[in-house]
Formats: C-alpha cells, structure tokens, sequence
C-alpha cells in the first residue's frame, strides 16, 4: 500500500513538472521574462509600494499631537499646502512665487534644474578627461572620484565650513564682490552655494556612469572620421555624443531623482533654514509630530520623481537616443 501511495505521488509530482515545462516552453521571450520577474515585482511591491500606498493614506487624515492620526479630512492636507493655509506649519510657505528662493516647491524644482544641467556638464567633461591615456591617469581618477567618496554630512559641513564669516570661501566670493559677509544666511546666495556643493558631490557619479558609455564605443569610428576628415569638435558632435546618449539621458535620469529628495546636503550646509526643500519640509513636520501634512509633503515628493521618470520613459524608454 505504500509503495503504491509513493508511486502515485511520484506519478502527480512527475506530471505537474511536465506541464509547468509545456507552459513555460509555449510562452514567448516577453512572457517568460515577466514569468521570471514576477517573484521580484512581488517583492518590489512590499517593500516600495506599500509604504508608498500608506503615506498616501495618513495624508488624508488631520495631524494631532495626542495621537498618530487625527480625523479624515480627505485631500484637505493637500489642498491647504497649495492654497497656503499650512504655511504656518512649515519652515518656509509651500509655493510664493514672489520669493522663490524661499519657497519650498519652487527651490525644490529649481535646484533640480540647476543641479542637473550643471553636474552632467562638469561630469561629462570629467568622463572625457577619465577616458584619456596619459601618465598619472590613476592619480587623476581618485582626485576626480574623491569627492563621491566623501559622506554627505562631511561634504555639507565642508561647504558650511568654506561659507561662514571668517571662512575662506565667504573672504574670496566677498572680494570678488559675488556675495556678502554672511552668504548662507541670505536665499539666494545659499541657494548657490547649496547647489554648488551638490554638483561637486554629483558630478563624479555622472562622470562614472558617462565614462562607462565612452568605453564602448567602437573605436573604429574615430578612424573612419579622421580619415573622412572630421575635426575633434565634429568627432565629438557626431560620433562620442551620439553614442553615449543613452547612458547620459539614465544619468540624467538618476541625478534628477535625487536631487529632488536631497537632505543630508542642505540640513548640514544650511539647517533647511535659507534653502528649503521638500525633503526638508518632510523631516521638519514629521519631527514637529505633523504626520498627516509630512505624508503629503512626502506623497507630493514621490509623485514628482514618479512624473519624472514615467517622462522619461515615454519620451526616451523606445527611442535610440536613450531608454534603458
């Protein structure tokens, strides 16, 4: 009787291999592939978009100090950081754009902007200079790579260091006549010296990402332009661009996303206090016990990197100028 139980059970075992292997071998490359990836979505799915889904329901209930969630409000949390009317909750008001500098979605964005157009010029430029053959090229790849290495927290306090009154950098930009006495104490000149320091952070890890890029191109293409005549600017415009696109618009891509949800750089360099960000408004509430209107902050946030890189997706996800 056993052994009959034991060859049925083998006989089960044996057949439901068979038909998982019919199944997967009758399924196209792009079916298996989600098939293979389906474990990893399912794991993604608690571990991101659950904590995503239950920010965004807190949002919808009134902050209290007596206990987590106070009463359901809906989407008032949001329609009141738009409107104004938790401004006096916040470290600086959520949109004016009579004073952008100060101003927490309008520096958000701005130093976004900044950040990125900068950072992946001096980054791309690095690359070109990493991807060279000379002597001393080791030495020039840690010099240029150092800063990436250094943690955030020593990388702010190193420009707060450079731009309090007595510092170097605050007596060279005031002889210069760029800036005044107390340059992190003034929107606007905070606001410079903030992002300054993000592109000398994150100009590096483009730079990576870039060079990367630079190593796979045929090298066979720079030998048929210049026997087609082409100058170095045209081999650059026509050839190294072209061909490295698609790794600058992923390095685009990433640097976007965090400088948008930037904190460590700004909190040391400024205190959030003349640079104010959405990361910033998030911790500050939060640690003010505003749960409700840091989840909105925070769901604002996450829906602005989600525009971002669904942006991308749809503008260079299929196109052979970019897409990963």
């Amino acid at each position: 009787m056993r052994s009959q139980t034991s060859m049925n059970t083998t006989g089960t075992i044996r057949q439901t291999i068979a038909t998982v292997n019919n199944w997967i071998e009758n399924r196209t490359e792009s079916q298996f592939a989600y098939f293979m990836l389906f474990p990893v979505l399912l794991v993604f799915s608690v571990l991101a978009l659950w904590p995503v889904l239950y920010t965004l329901e807190t949002s919808l209930y009134a902050d209290s100090f007596s206990q987590f969630r106070g009463e359901f409000i809906g989407l008032s949390n949001y329609t009141e950081l738009v409107t104004g009317g938790r401004d006096s909750v916040l470290i600086r008001p959520f949109i004016d754009l009579g004073n952008p500098f100060q101003s927490i979605l309008p520096v958000t964005l701005m130093f976004t902007a900044v950040t990125v157009v900068f950072a992946t010029i001096l980054g791309f430029v690095q690359a070109l200079v990493l991807n060279g053959t000379y002597r001393g090229r080791s030495i020039v790849r840690v010099a240029v790579l150092l800063p990436w290495a250094v943690p955030i927290v020593v990388q702010g306090m190193i420009f707060y260091l450079l731009f309090i009154p007595a510092g170097a950098g605050t007596d060279l930009v005031n002889s210069l006549g760029l800036m005044g006495s107390q340059p992190l104490n003034e929107s606007v000149t905070a606001f410079a010296i903030v992002s300054l320091a993000d592109i000398w952070v994150s100009a590096p890890f483009i730079a990576l990402i870039i060079l990367a890029g630079l190593q796979g191109i045929d090298q066979n293409l720079y030998q048929v332009g210049k026997v087609a005549g082409a100058s170095r600017w045209e081999q650059f415009r026509l050839i190294t661009l072209p061909q490295v696109m698609p790794v600058l618009m992923i390095a685009m891509l990433l640097k976007s996303l965090m400088s948008m949800r930037v904190y460590g750089l700004i909190d040391a360099t400024t205190n959030c206090s003349t640079v104010p960000s959405l990361t910033c408004g998030v911790v500050g509430t939060f640690n003010g016990s505003l749960y409700g209107t840091s989840a909105a902050l925070a769901f604002i946030t996450a829906i602005l990197i989600g525009l971002v890189s669904v942006g991308y997706l749809i503008k260079y996800g299929n196109s052979s100028t970019g897409g990963i």
